[in-house]
């Protein structure tokens, strides 16, 4: 949770909180990740089971579940020999029904923003 100290005496965000917000949006700013989370809404999977849904590679999967976990979106729970991940808050289901609302409302001009694209590299 972020620190009420983060904000103004007006309640402006800071510029701490601003960052934090950001990397906040950062870890979901790839579509694998958008992926693997849209899969874990539905339950856990287990490493094996995402890269047969996405295609990816398992070191890839692997590797955007470390960033999942490290910014709190998912959890693991090791059953013998395989790790089972799952979304770790309910506001997070939350967070991409909502989401995908605004960008069902919003489609053509989130693509034709040129700085996203210049910032992603397109």
């Amino acid at each position: 949770m972020i620190d009420e100290g983060l904000r103004t005496m007006d309640g402006a965000t800071t510029d701490a909180t601003a960052e934090i917000g950001a990397r906040f949006f950062r870890g979901l700013a790839h579509p694998a990740r958008v992926r693997i989370l849209d899969l874990l809404i539905d339950g856990e999977k287990s490493v094996f089971e995402l890269t047969e849904h996405t295609g990816l590679a398992q070191s890839r999967i692997s590797t955007h579940l470390g960033c999942l976990r490290a910014c709190g979106f998912v959890s693991a729970r090791r059953d013998g020999r395989f790790v089972y991940y799952q979304v770790s808050d309910g506001r997070i289901r939350d967070l991409l029904h909502l989401a995908r609302e605004v960008i069902a409302e919003n489609a053509s001009r989130i693509l034709a923003c040129h700085v996203v694209a210049r910032e992603i590299g397109i």
